[in-house]
């Protein structure tokens, strides 16, 4: 799949010498920069298209944008890989109950969010799959883990109206990765939890354990289904559909894999140990980063909630989508917040405010502004640092400060490059 059009990332004076991040299994913040490699890359999972681009998507993805951004600047060369599932349970019931096609549904939502990346400013993956897409690598997969041992089928009861006779839902064994439960540290209870909220099946009879995946799902009436061989008709389940597309992208390992928070577990847990399965206990990411969630009206952003805060329309009401971005940046990406008129109202006057600061031909001297920026990137992201940095030359510029000729061009060129938002 053809992803959306690249930015163009101006070049500007210095450089980033490390990145630091919050790593969600270990608690702690270390370097994504490893010394002597000039190469970085990172998997973000990606959107299920049947009502795309909600605030807490477009927050997500800002913030590995920004993480993109600081890799560059660091003279990284950067792949990025990321997914679309265009075949999952939610799309599927919400075609069924619009009456549209669910190939259509998708296509739809995809060129939405496509619209809505453009107009953020975010870097397209290199490579990008859709679910469909991935059938034959995650039919290939899922056997592998069959011979191995890994995985393990259990029959569709006619209850369910399986399409063919004797089929089979295949599932993984966590109990064969010893390192289950490493990205996310939760304990079993938790686990269980999280797991039946999320769109899990602990009650399935016939399971080995509670939480195992299913990795290929047979095909039941009504539901579209791929000859997966041995397997049966069916089609991929949701974390081995992101293991295999990462893996095709990437490789073995990945410097980060990184989704909201909400994706802790079980997404990433079992995505992870899929890969240590297919690919050995050394491969997955080295880092885990999340981003924390939006909410609206006093509630998560969720598509099952329904209060949902659409990029496309704020575009549509005529918000510049800058605005929107600069909205975004004022919360620290790990952080949960609130979207209210007031978050947005603040980030149009700010974005105003730099546009006004940026005006001139001259301007205050940005070398210590690009230090800060940098700096607030280094620390873990800190995009409210870096946007308040931005803040004090433009108060300065604005009180009259036109001491530097060819400032404001630097410093518009940098805020693009380092933080995407275009002046």
């Amino acid at each position: 799949m053809i992803a959306w059009p690249a930015p163009q990332i101006p070049e500007i004076p210095g450089a980033l010498d490390q990145v630091r991040l919050f790593d969600t299994s270990t608690q702690s913040l270390v370097d994504s920069i490893v010394p002597g490699r000039d190469e970085s890359s990172m998997y973000v999972c990606g959107i299920t298209p049947y009502d795309a681009t909600h605030i807490g998507h477009a927050a997500t993805y800002v913030a590995f944008d920004l993480l993109h951004r600081a890799w560059l600047d660091a003279g990284q060369r950067v792949t990025f890989t990321s997914n679309v599932t265009d075949v999952d349970d939610p799309l599927l019931k919400r075609a069924t109950a619009t009456g549209v096609p669910w190939e259509e549904l998708a296509l739809s939502q995809i060129q939405l969010y496509f619209d809505d990346m453009t107009a953020l400013g975010v870097i397209p993956p290199a490579t990008y799959l859709s679910a469909v897409e991935s059938i034959p690598m995650v039919i290939s997969a899922a056997q592998h883990l069959v011979d191995e041992g890994r995985a393990y089928a259990v029959p569709v009861p006619a209850s369910e109206h399986p399409v063919h006779s004797g089929a089979v839902d295949i599932y993984a064994d966590v109990t064969a990765d010893p390192a289950f439960g490493s990205v996310s540290g939760y304990d079993e209870t938790t686990q269980l939890e999280l797991f039946a909220e999320r769109g899990g099946d602990p009650e399935r009879a016939g399971k080995r354990h509670p939480v195992d995946p299913i990795i290929w799902r047979a095909q039941r009436a009504g539901e579209p289904g791929w000859d997966g061989g041995t397997l049966g008709y069916g089609r991929p389940g949701w974390h081995i559909e992101c293991t295999t597309i990462a893996h095709c992208g990437i490789g073995r390992s990945c410097t980060v894999q990184g989704g909201g928070e909400d994706l802790i577990f079980p997404h990433h847990e079992m995505s992870s140990a899929h890969a240590r399965s297919l690919f050995g206990d050394d491969s997955g990411a080295a880092i885990h980063v999340h981003a924390g969630l939006v909410a609206y009206q006093g509630e998560k952003m969720s598509k099952s909630k329904g209060n949902l805060v659409f990029v496309s329309q704020l575009r549509q009401d005529g918000v510049d989508p800058m605005a929107i971005r600069l909205a975004i940046l004022a919360h620290h990406y790990r952080t949960g917040w609130e979207w209210t008129t007031d978050v947005l109202d603040e980030a149009i006057a700010r974005h105003q405010r730099w546009v006004r600061s940026l005006s001139a031909n001259g301007g205050p001297p940005v070398e210590e502004t690009l230090t800060e920026i940098r700096a607030a990137l280094a620390n873990d992201l800190d995009a409210p640092r870096a946007l308040a940095a931005v803040d004090a030359w433009a108060d300065r510029s604005l009180a009259g400060d036109e001491s530097e000729e060819g400032a404001p061009g630097v410093l518009s060129r940098a805020v693009n490059a380092l933080l995407g938002v275009r002046l």
